[in-house]
């Protein structure tokens, strides 16, 4: 196997290790697409009914236009610290570090969940059910996804993406299956309720309820949240300035089509009716791969189980991978303790943020667990807050980064600033419906000092940012940082030279 090479500056990450495909597995591992179809169809149709694949479109409408962001970013500035670096160069350093910090609590909350799900659905496929209820065992069981993943990511991203061709292979093929299997009892008349194709489900101005159009959207923009993973690993790329940015709109396009067309076959099988499989049934809202399993793959309805758990573990490895690398990149322009970037010198994977990722997953999953299971359930329904923070200020940053270009060619007016400045619009939109919402006591499964936990989790994880940031400010070896020397719109940021000889990389560097 050849080594990757030695790097000429930089943070000391092995480069040259992921080409397009790699990058594009990494990315579409990120999102787990068949945990995210789980746990989201289900609430989008109870929210719109038949107009959730249009619901789906629309939401990737403000995903497509923010990695246009990514993408035009890193063309210029390819550094693993992606929404931190860049919002730091163009809005200064507090903005710049809340940004790093939205991708954390992200990364964090997530893990938690991710962890929990992998622990019912192993217990699931081997018991009777009563393991996969059994607490104790099944945060045990998560705790050790996350400490199996965590090492993993510890040892290189190169045997994390071998193994990510994997599990998303076995994810991809079941999704097929369901597809193919849905559509043949439909056509065989030995679907449940046989619902013809309409073309009213993609019909944009079709929602006759605009809080349920708005819930439904928000809903839809978690399952897309995860393919700036991509980004994030800029720097072990062949081409970092290139096929990043390629990889995350490729993962974005691929994943509309997944889910769009999951949707459409789910619907044409089952319907959206209230009783029995029906997609609208809320006793089938938070699984509908579990109230349609039987009746698909008959006595091989265990696959879909199997899908959803190495989903789940899939997005573990991949989630960890960008938010260690944020942290990375934060200490390394001292944003952070310089501790952080510490780079393993045989692995050359951020060591020391990795683990600290994996126990703070750790520490944060049991925590919430012992104190309350709704206050953790809360917590990830609060994640879509973390995820429009930081995706918004990526899109404002594109647009104030390259203000003076823009009107330079019509392909940097549209790139650069249109598109980018309607997905973070949109993306603040749907932060400040989303907080409103939360506000209410009836939303979620807690209420906290008189209001939504939801709220309370999600508004108080991004200002616990704010007062560790302020902490950090306090202390003397942050100074470089907050007076704007260490890491300004003029600094070579901390990526290899260019032009740099690359190995043949695990995948070819396709």
């Amino acid at each position: 196997m050849t080594s990757a090479p030695e790097r000429t500056a930089g943070k000391g990450l092995a480069a040259g290790t992921l080409g397009l495909w790699g990058s594009t597995v990494i990315g579409l591992a990120s999102t787990a697409p068949v945990y995210s179809l789980v746990a989201t169809l289900g609430f989008v149709v109870l929210a719109v009914g038949a107009s959730a694949p249009i619901a789906f479109i629309l939401a990737f409408i403000p995903m497509l236009f923010i990695a246009f962001a990514y993408r035009e970013l890193n063309n210029e500035v390819p550094d693993c610290g992606t929404t931190f670096t860049w919002g730091t160069k163009a809005f200064g350093p507090w903005v710049g570090w809340m940004g790093g910090w939205g991708v954390a609590v992200a990364g964090m909350v997530v893990l938690a969940n991710l962890a929990q799900i992998a622990g019912i659905y192993l217990w699931t496929l081997i018991g009777d059910g009563s393991l996969a209820e059994n607490v104790p065992l099944v945060t045990a069981t998560g705790v050790a996804f996350i400490a199996a993943m965590t090492y993993v990511s510890y040892r290189g991203v190169e045997i994390g993406e071998r193994l990510q061709n994997i599990l998303l292979a076995v994810q991809y093929l079941v999704l097929v299956l369901f597809v193919v299997v849905a559509l043949w009892k439909f056509f065989d008349g030995t679907a449940p309720n046989p619902t013809p194709f309409d073309l009213a489900w993609f019909n944009p101005l079709g929602f006759t309820d605009w809080s349920g159009f708005t819930e439904a959207v928000l809903l839809a923009l978690f399952i897309y949240w995860g393919w700036d993973t991509c980004l994030a690993l800029n720097e072990e790329t062949k081409d970092p300035k290139r096929i990043p940015g390629r990889a995350a709109l490729l993962t974005t396009v691929i994943l509309l089509g997944t889910y769009v067309s999951v949707t459409v076959a789910a619907m044409m099988y089952a319907g959206v009716g209230e009783d029995g499989v029906g997609l609208g049934n809320v006793d089938n809202a938070d699984d509908v791969f579990l109230a349609l399993k039987d009746g698909l793959f008959g006595p091989f309805g265990w696959i879909l189980i199997v899908a959803v758990l190495i989903s789940a573990v899939s997005s573990t490895q991949t989630t960890i991978l960008p938010t260690a690398r944020g942290t990375l990149a934060m200490a390394a322009y001292k944003a952070l303790p310089r501790r952080f970037s510490t780079v393993h010198p045989r692995f050359q994977t951020p060591s020391f943020s990795t683990l600290v990722m994996g126990i703070v997953a750790s520490v944060y999953y049991v925590g919430m667990t012992l104190i309350s299971d709704n206050i953790l359930q809360d917590s990830i329904l609060s994640l879509g807050l973390a995820i429009a923070f930081y995706y918004a200020i990526t899109g404002y940053a594109c647009v104030w980064y390259y203000r003076r270009d823009l009107f330079t060619s019509g392909r940097n007016l549209v790139y650069r600033g249109i598109l980018p400045l309607l997905g973070a619009l949109m993306l603040t939109y749907a932060f400040v419906q989303s907080a409103i919402d939360m506000y209410d006591p009836e939303y979620g499964y807690t209420v906290l000092f008189g209001i939504g936990g939801t709220f309370v989790v999600g508004i108080g994880a991004l200002a616990l940012g704010v007062v560790l940031m302020i902490v950090w400010y306090l202390v003397p070896t942050s100074k470089p940082f907050f007076r704007g020397e260490s890491l300004n719109r003029d600094t070579e940021v901390l990526v290899p030279d260019e032009p740099i000889t690359y190995p043949r990389s695990v995948d070819g560097g396709i």
